[in-house]
């Protein structure tokens, strides 16, 4: 008879940041507001070029196997004397999706924590490694950041802004390279995979997690907006040489540093009649909140080969609660996802995820529906950066979900052909071969 694997110990942090296991105690994790053990599926190493940090001043929860109950850790023993202690989080390599959030009194927290996803993470003492409750969605290794040397890249930078001297397009992405460190902007100046074309300096939305645009009581923006429009001669000149010299080439509107591309749905659809013109390959993308039919309309018919609407929930509720629209309903959103797909894009759902919010049984009922109503082609389960006190608040979350990774199995039963996802693809790789049983991902 095998021997049942022992739980993941706690681990803890000092006033200093140095981490530790507990003797005793075991890990536990959050789904939205509540405590629980995860689930041996859960648990998987600590995937290279991810990240340990502290939850500053918040003491962790932890199981106690003694008292049979969870409790919230203030101060550990150290001999004689006993020492404060707080919570530590894992900030996970992209592809993967988290299924518990660090476990932890929220409520002693003193700051609204920065605009980072948080995954709960513990100590296998039988393995002698760092484990997080999370499951890999995207095999694709394209994106982690041992392939992005920066000592290779400021020379490029010099190249580029050398070769486009009056491009501002190409002033704004090698500034959201060199200085905000964005991976997209860098694939641009080393020429390969996905590259991103920021248009708009506006948005319809004013979401909570915007990562471009943050009321000053709340926390800091991770980088600035394009402070203007470029014009269509300037994408094409930047992206055509990028379309027909990178490898597995993508050109994507909407990435990171701008409002949303819809505002500005005339230039991009003359900026992609162009490229589509003179590129003899690669992908268009177009990455949205889909807010105005219409224009999503326009932008199918000038050429685009695949769209990313952005959601934190498909329920409308909780949609407005997050995104905060502006002049625009929740309808509009779904009724751009069925217009993308019927007129043949490949269709995908930028879902911003969070443990509690997202597997609650009324949110897994409705993406159920959704999926049904609209035949999006792929969900990208992404990992919502936000501080999760605030947004389980803001959600009105009062219990726990059916678990992350049950949920993607109920869609999956439900809707075999569904792709899982974190990053767009070429159109090569919209369907690849067996990708109805492309998750689990066996590492």
């Amino acid at each position: 008879m095998s021997r049942r694997k022992p739980l993941p110990k706690l681990l803890y942090a000092d006033s200093r940041g140095n981490i530790y296991d507990h003797p005793y105690l075991t890990m536990a994790g959050m789904s939205g507001n509540e405590a629980q053990l995860p689930e041996a599926v859960e648990l998987i190493p600590l995937p290279e070029d991810s990240r340990l940090f502290t939850i500053p001043d918040t003491p962790p929860v932890a199981w106690d196997s003694r008292e049979r109950r969870f409790i919230t850790v203030s101060q550990v023993k150290e001999g004689r004397r006993s020492m404060p202690v707080q919570a530590v989080s894992a900030f996970m390599a992209p592809g993967y999706m988290r299924t518990l959030l660090p476990a932890c009194d929220y409520s002693k927290k003193k700051v609204h924590l920065p605009l980072w996803s948080y995954t709960a993470v513990g100590w296998d003492a039988e393995e002698e490694r760092f484990v997080v409750a999370a499951t890999r969605v995207d095999a694709n290794e394209n994106w982690l950041p041992k392939n992005y040397d920066d000592r290779k890249l400021d020379p490029l930078v010099r190249r580029r802004l050398a070769e486009f001297p009056k491009n501002r397009l190409v002033e704004q992405l090698s500034r959201c390279a060199v200085d905000y460190h964005c991976f997209a902007a860098k694939n641009l100046f080393f020429r390969r995979w996905e590259a991103p074309i920021p248009t708009s300096p506006v948005c319809n939305s004013r979401c909570l997690g915007c990562i471009s645009l943050q009321p000053s009581d709340c926390c800091p923006s991770n980088h600035e907006r394009i402070p203007f429009v470029p014009t269509p001669e300037e994408i094409v000149e930047l992206m055509l040489p990028h379309l027909e010299e990178a490898p597995d080439p993508i050109v994507s509107y909407g990435q990171g540093c701008e409002g949303d591309p819809i505002m500005q749905a005339d230039t991009v659809a003359t900026a992609t009649r162009m490229l589509k013109e003179q590129a003899s390959r690669g992908t268009v993308n177009f990455n949205s909140n889909g807010s105005i039919p219409e224009r999503i309309r326009l932008l199918c018919d000038a050429g685009m080969d695949s769209m990313r609407f952005s959601m934190n929930s498909v329920q409308e509720e909780l949609y407005n609660r997050y995104y905060r629209p502006k002049g625009y309903q929740f309808a509009d959103v779904v009724e751009s996802v069925r217009t993308a797909k019927e007129r043949g894009l490949f269709t995908m759902i930028n879902y911003l995820v969070s443990p509690g919010v997202t597997d609650s049984p009324a949110e897994v009922e409705a993406l159920l529906a959704f999926i049904e109503k609209t035949g999006v082609d792929m969900l990208q389960m992404r990992n919502l950066s936000i501080d999760p006190a605030f947004y389980n608040e803001r959600m009105g979350v009062t219990g726990k979900g059916i678990g992350m990774y049950r949920l993607l199995q109920r869609i999956k039963e439900a809707f075999p052909k569904i792709q899982y996802g974190y990053f767009n693809r070429t159109r090569e790789n919209f369907y690849p071969e067996g990708y109805e049983k492309g998750w689990p991902i066996v590492e």
